[in-house]
């Protein structure tokens, strides 16, 4: 008898597996498996989290069915709710969150903390594991077959709107209703963001400025996709939440996929299919700490070599790669781009990878930093006449902004390096220098537009005019505003500006507010 109720107690259970889902807008905490009974709904988390750091469930946590039905949340077993939970040295932890039993014929639920800042979301968690992996994809999700002979065409330069006309697939209500266009522009790279509103059926549209092919990111809570914008054309991109998470889950990563993370039409949308897909990593300098161990007290030479080597590694990965030639120019751009950076940055690389190693502390990093001098072989940066750093197929990286903004400190080693002061790295950085003043609010004196017919692509002189016309009005605007006041502060170097303001302050307590307006390596000054 005990045998039988046993068995008819497991027989009305529901075990869902790693339960695919639509979205989440964290990776901190996965579902690995979801038990539902006639008494309960029990969800098997793994948490994966910086070690020693602490995350937290809310007490206020629920399960939401298609209908709006909502199930609170019960307790937590091997979690306290509302406590914060600390990660272990692994990063990684297990507890389980119980719910109250769903019906039989709910097929997906939400997970929701609410809706305070930071809250856990994971939309469409399905319950129904075989229907999911049949469901038909949208009429919009074209996939493009490769040509391997395509070529790049060469980008075209002229001041006008790019438009971005986009979907989120599987979007519902509860989802986040906004997002960003961050354009990699080299102009306006540190401060282009625009929000983006996402219509209740998933839809949005997007219209902005630029002066030539520009790269670009979409960033929701839930995705990140990159695409291409150019004056007078037209993108169109269906964006897949669904296996752009998988790709980023630890427990479904090397699960079946979805799809595509996304899906193209309009502007080169063959191209942009294969960019979207690529797997090869191509910004070389995107996390300068993963070199310090192979660079750490190593003589240039060495770490040029060492630089010079992964690039050629890359390439080779690249050029076996199935992919057109377009794919394959920009990819190898990319490349070449951030292998510049490395080589450009080497000697500060070179001291951050000592310190890092051997872990020395703030005091001791300074005094480090400060008295340390590293002497590059005079040969050095000849590497760099080997970069494609100064040719069209750069307008097409995402990281063409990077070198641009890093390139303006070495300006002169790199006309002498490459032997020559045209071409579109040396045209971005003579435009930079306009926009930075803009940028620092400071609008451009009758000389400098003078100045701008020398540019030669009028598609800058157009873009920066229209900045400038901006900033001009923003000025007069502020003008009229009142319950402030202004305070001159003289001429006074850089150094100084910042005593010369307290000055007048002193014997009395000041709160000040820093801001940081931008990231310009270009900037960054010796000690940091």
């Amino acid at each position: 008898m005990l045998l039988c109720a046993a068995c008819a107690m497991q027989a009305k259970e529901r075990v869902i597996e790693r339960p695919p889902f639509i979205a989440w807008n964290s990776t901190s905490i996965e579902i690995d498996k979801l038990v539902i009974s006639d008494t309960a709904t029990v969800a098997y988390i793994k948490a994966f989290y910086r070690p020693k750091f602490w995350i937290k469930i809310a007490k206020g946590s629920f399960l939401a069915d298609p209908d709006g039905q909502l199930y609170p949340i019960r307790r937590g077993i091997g979690i306290t709710l509302d406590e914060e939970f600390w990660m272990p040295e692994s990063g990684e932890a297990e507890f389980q969150l119980v719910f109250p039993p769903l019906p039989e014929n709910v097929t997906w639920v939400d997970f929701s903390e609410g809706d305070m800042e930071g809250a856990f979301k994971i939309w469409g968690i399905q319950l129904d594991k075989k229907a999911f992996y049949k469901r038909d994809l949208p009429k919009e999700a074209i996939v493009h077959k490769i040509n391997k002979e395509a070529a790049l065409p060469v980008p075209e330069f002229a001041y006008g709107k790019a438009t971005v006309k986009g979907k989120i697939m599987d979007y519902r209500e509860g989802m986040p209703q906004a997002g960003r266009l961050h354009l990699l522009e080299p102009l306006r790279w540190t401060s282009s963001l625009q929000e983006i509103n996402i219509h209740e059926d998933g839809t949005f549209e997007v219209e902005i400025d630029v002066i030539t092919t520009t790269p670009a990111i979409f960033s929701f809570p839930f995705a990140q996709v990159s695409c291409l914008l150019a004056p007078g054309k037209e993108t169109k991109v269906l964006i897949n939440p669904a296996e752009y998470c998988r790709q980023q889950s630890q427990l479904h990563k090397n699960a079946k996929p979805y799809g595509k993370k996304a899906y193209f039409e309009g502007y080169l949308a063959a191209l942009q299919q294969e960019l979207s897909d690529n797997t090869i990593k191509t910004n070389l300098a995107g996390n300068p700490r993963s070199h310090f161990d192979r660079i750490a007290d190593k003589d240039a030479n060495s770490v040029k070599e060492y630089f010079t080597e992964l690039r050629r590694n890359t390439l080779q990965e690249i050029e076996k790669a199935d992919m057109s030639r377009a794919a394959k120019e920009v990819l190898a751009a990319n490349t070449d781009n951030t292998t510049a950076i490395n080589i450009l940055m080497a000697d500060d690389m070179m001291k951050q990878a000592h310190m890092f190693t051997q872990k020395l502390n703030r005091e001791q990093a300074n005094e480090y930093y400060r008295d340390t001098r590293i002497e590059m072989p005079e040969d050095f940066y000849s590497v760099l006449k080997e970069l494609s750093i100064n040719t069209p197929a750069n307008l097409y990286t995402p990281e063409f902004a990077y070198i641009a903004l890093v390139a303006r400190r070495y300006q002169e080693l790199l006309q002498k390096t490459l032997g020559t002061s045209e071409g579109v790295l040396f045209q971005t950085m003579e435009a930079l220098k306009y926009y930075r003043s803009i940028e620092d609010f400071t609008p451009l004196t009758a000389e400098q537009k003078a100045t701008l017919d020398a540019l030669p692509e009028p598609a800058y002189k157009e873009l920066l005019t229209a900045l400038n016309n901006e900033l001009l009005r923003k000025i007069e605007e502020n003008k009229k505003k009142s319950g402030f006041t202004v305070n001159e502060v003289g001429e006074v170097s850089n150094e100084e500006l910042f005593s010369s303001i307290l000055a007048k302050y002193k014997g009395h307590v000041l709160l000040v507010d820093f801001w940081l307006l931008g990231a310009d390596p270009a900037a960054w000054p010796t000690k940091r």
